[in-house]
């Protein structure tokens, strides 16, 4: 039977990757060009998330004539995210994640981020893979 009572902590990918929220947006998009991830939660000296900035971000940034070196996190990030606490569990981040039509939920302990839960990760924890790479 399928248990949806893991933990934000026990799947949640870390160290987690934020922009400050005075970061470049140029800095941003290299940082995204990476391919490990297409968003990062934005945060605020102290620690606590104060927005996301995805790549779609980036690219209204760009239809709207703007340079993405002149450009800052905090000027063109989406502010009052969704989060999670590390002790919620799966079941409920997916509500939030289907509620908020998002990818990843930043995890935050004592209102700072600890960890970032996207989709691939719940599913990662949940499926065994049955391929294999031959050479």
């Amino acid at each position: 039977m399928l248990t949806l009572t893991k933990k934000a902590s026990e799947i949640m990918t870390r160290p987690v990757i934020s922009a400050r929220e005075n970061a470049s947006a140029r800095d941003v998009a290299l940082q995204m060009m990476t391919g490990v991830f297409s968003g990062m939660p934005v945060t605020n000296d102290e620690g606590k998330v104060v927005g996301i900035i995805t790549e779609l971000d980036l690219l209204k940034a760009l239809l709207d004539g703007k340079e993405l070196v002149r450009t800052t996190a905090g000027d063109i990030m989406t502010p009052d995210v969704a989060t999670a606490r590390e002790d919620a569990t799966v079941e409920e981040f997916i509500r939030i994640m289907e509620e908020f039509h998002i990818i990843r939920l930043p995890i935050v302990k004592d209102d700072k981020l600890v960890g970032i839960v996207s989709r691939s990760d719940i599913l990662r924890s949940f499926i065994e893979p049955e391929f294999a790479t031959h050479m």
